[in-house]
């Protein structure tokens, strides 16, 4: 643990420095952040058993070069060093670090020794065009259709694990998309997106707005197999937000024969005068995922039909800035087909300007592949962002 912080703590003086170099050319065509991140985590089912202890050091790279004002192009990077138990227990789990899910394989170990390994992945890397009404954005990128908060069945693209903490970016898809604005409020989308295993999704979409809320529907062809269509929206009720999402995926082969997925979630928020939020969300789905494994909770090949493990799932989460440094937050999780629930309490204080200290527990408790699973997962980061 004590080499990793040395090499944290190096890595963030050079970038520091290359940081300031590039804010030195203001009137440079090139624009350049990101951030670094140490994390230490704890994987225990109890105090009285055995713990798994781990570290990443997670650096990100954000490149953009605008070509003119009418085209840009993006490079983005996630380096991440991974030491401790995990990577300790065999080439598994460097395997899944390692698994590109894009057409292009851009995700490399490139150290891989038997306590640690390195890892590089490219998860953006398009050129972009935007003339007048239009914008065309060809590569690897992410194609974000959600309006709720929590679950976003619309999001048949590129769809992500809530409890994966350490990617706020999300994944991105190899695809071309097209993008029509008719009004400041309106647009029409259409996009297409190839993966590692030549499965196809292609989809159209029409956003706007109406009676004070941002409403879409979305029809198309997810993943080489279902027909999908679906809706969403957001706006207020009261002093609340008020937002939702639908999907319906129905396989293409034996049509008539096979039962469709539906996949309907809508929730409420609300901002009040002391800082704090507060969230209520449920979801149903007629055919949930038949949830087998923990790890599939995190797993980066999720799929916007896979978002269920439950028929009904609720969440309920409170945030509170208890100072301008300091955010306190509580998520819980109901799962009734798995007998079981999820607990989350965080702590996020700002240290500095660009350095912020968070403190994670994430608790689970169920019956996953029909054995009863208690799991707890502590995460102690530092995060310094230029």
């Amino acid at each position: 643990m004590f080499k990793t912080g040395r090499v944290f703590l190096l890595i963030l003086s050079y970038i520091i420095s290359a940081s300031h170099s590039f804010s030195q050319e203001k009137s440079s065509p090139f624009s350049f952040n990101g951030y670094l991140v140490t994390m230490e985590s704890a994987i225990f089912d109890s105090l009285s058993g055995p713990v798994l202890f781990d570290n990443v050091l997670h650096n990100r790279l954000n490149f953009k070069y605008y070509v003119q004002d009418h085209i840009t192009l993006a490079a983005e990077f996630r380096n991440r060093l991974f030491t401790g138990d995990m990577a300790r227990m065999g080439n598994a789990y460097s395997e899944m670090i390692d698994a590109d899910e894009g057409i292009a394989d851009l995700s490399w170990n490139i150290i891989e020794k038997n306590s640690f390994f390195l890892n590089t992945t490219i998860d953006r890397l398009y050129a972009d065009f935007n003339f007048k009404k239009f914008q065309a954005r060809i590569g690897r990128q992410r194609i974000n259709w959600g309006q709720a908060l929590v679950w976003n069945p619309n999001d048949i693209f590129n769809a992500y694990s809530f409890f994966d903490i350490d990617y706020i970016e999300r994944p991105g898809s190899d695809a071309v998309r097209l993008q029509y604005y008719p009004s400041p409020s309106s647009v029409i989308e259409l996009a297409v997106k190839g993966d590692r295993d030549n499965d196809l999704t292609a989809a159209a979409l029409f956003r706007f707005n109406k009676w004070g809320y941002d409403i879409q529907f979305l029809t198309g062809y997810s993943n080489s197999s279902d027909l999908t269509a679906g809706a969403g929206w957001s706006g207020s009720l009261g002093p609340f937000s008020f937002r939702g999402e639908a999907t319906w995926f129905h396989p293409l082969k034996e049509f008539s024969n096979t039962t469709g997925t539906m996949i309907l979630t809508a929730g409420v928020d609300r901002i009040f005068k002391d800082n704090s939020m507060a969230q209520v969300q449920l979801m149903y789905c007629n055919n949930p995922l038949d949830l087998n494994s923990f790890t599939r909770l995190y797993s980066g090949s999720l799929t916007a039909k896979d978002l269920a493990f439950s028929e009904f799932t609720a969440l309920g989460q409170f945030t509170w800035a208890a100072t301008p440094l300091l955010n306190t937050g509580i998520s819980v999780m109901w799962f009734p087909d798995l007998k079981g629930f999820f607990s989350g309490p965080s702590l996020d204080y700002s240290a500095a300007e660009n350095i912020d200290f968070s403190l994670i527990w994430q608790h689970f408790n169920g019956e996953i592949g029909g054995v009863d699973t208690k799991m707890n997962l502590v995460y102690l980061r530092v995060k310094y962002s230029f």
